[in-house]
């Protein structure tokens, strides 16, 4: 299992990235406010579906790397570092902008509700290289099993996702309005977002080798 430090750490770092707008968090507040929160709540299942299957894929996958293949971690460690970068230029370059906006939505039933929540975090390649990207960052082989220490990190972020979610899900409204009558906002937050993505991807560089 992760150590205390590092679960706290993530969980940190799960806690951020959830309260950050992204299309995860935009459309469930654009289904709940087209549709209603119980809407929303079906589209969030499909989303933290989507999760899982990251999650499963990325532990499986990161164990079975370290294991395999010599200075797996350091790859991992540059090629996320170098895509953290890119994500971060992409959003402070001059000219940046965030192009998160709350939509109105046609009614769909509940199946594709769920399915589009679903296809909604799963097509996103973003999630995927930021958990390549993240993850290895909190494991520790010299902890244990580090399937197990994946799984526990990815279930923590999941729990963290579900629950900060939920709360957007029945705020939807207060949300969308905050959202529409703060174009200052945008600014804000593309500049932290920035700002953390350039963080961690200097923490990744000039991390030492574990």
């Amino acid at each position: 299992m992760p150590s205390a430090t590092s679960f706290f750490a993530f969980g940190l770092v799960a806690f951020g990235m959830v309260l950050t707008p992204g299309p995860n968090m935009i459309y469930v507040i654009s289904r709940s406010i087209t549709q209603g929160s119980i809407a929303g709540m079906i589209s969030l299942a499909g989303v933290m579906l989507g999760f899982v299957v990251y999650v499963l894929s990325a532990a499986f996958g990161i164990t079975a790397l370290l294991f395999a293949v010599p200075y797996a971690y350091d790859a991992l460690r540059f090629a996320g570092a170098a895509y953290l970068l890119w994500l971060a230029w992409q959003t402070l370059k001059p000219g940046g902008h965030s192009p998160l906006q709350v939509k109105k939505l046609r009614a769909d039933p509940p199946r594709k509700l769920f399915m589009m929540g679903f296809l909604t975090n799963l097509l996103n390649p973003k999630i995927a290289m930021l958990y390549l990207s993240l993850l290895p960052q909190f494991i520790d082989p010299a902890a244990g099993s580090t399937l197990k220490q994946a799984l526990a990190l990815g279930g923590e972020q999941i729990v963290i996702s579900v629950v900060m979610n939920s709360v957007f899900v029945m705020s939807a409204g207060s949300i969308a309005l905050f959202l529409a009558t703060r174009p200052g906002w945008a600014a804000v937050q593309r500049w932290m977002m920035g700002t953390v993505l350039a963080g961690l991807a200097i923490r990744m560089m000039t991390e030492a080798r574990r």
